[in-house]
């Protein structure tokens, strides 16, 4: 399960997919953090298959832990090299107006 958290912009909806099981912790790593305790982070509980259906809508997905990189690969919206690991937590950005 994810906790998903959908932004409204003004370049148009901001989703962010979150392991569950990270909601709550704080990541550093030199000069990067990520920081999971934000209200940023917060929203309700899907699965894979509800996350797909919202994605259509989406102008930029944040991806944050290995289960939701993986799920952002296997949907073909994360490369390898666009991954970015803080303290052995996965994290991809992606654009995808």
């Amino acid at each position: 399960m994810f906790i998903v958290a959908e932004k409204k912009s003004m370049h148009g909806l901001l989703v962010v997919i979150t392991d569950k099981e990270i909601i709550g912790k704080v990541f550093s790593e030199g000069n990067l953090q990520l920081d999971l305790t934000k209200d940023f982070y917060k929203g309700e509980e899907m699965n894979g298959e509800e996350i797909e259906r919202i994605l259509g809508r989406a102008y930029v997905v944040h991806f944050t832990g290995e289960g939701a990189v993986a799920l952002g690969k296997r949907l073909g919206l994360v490369g390898e090299g666009k991954v970015l690991v803080i303290e052995n937590v996965p994290h991809a950005e992606v654009v995808l107006g």
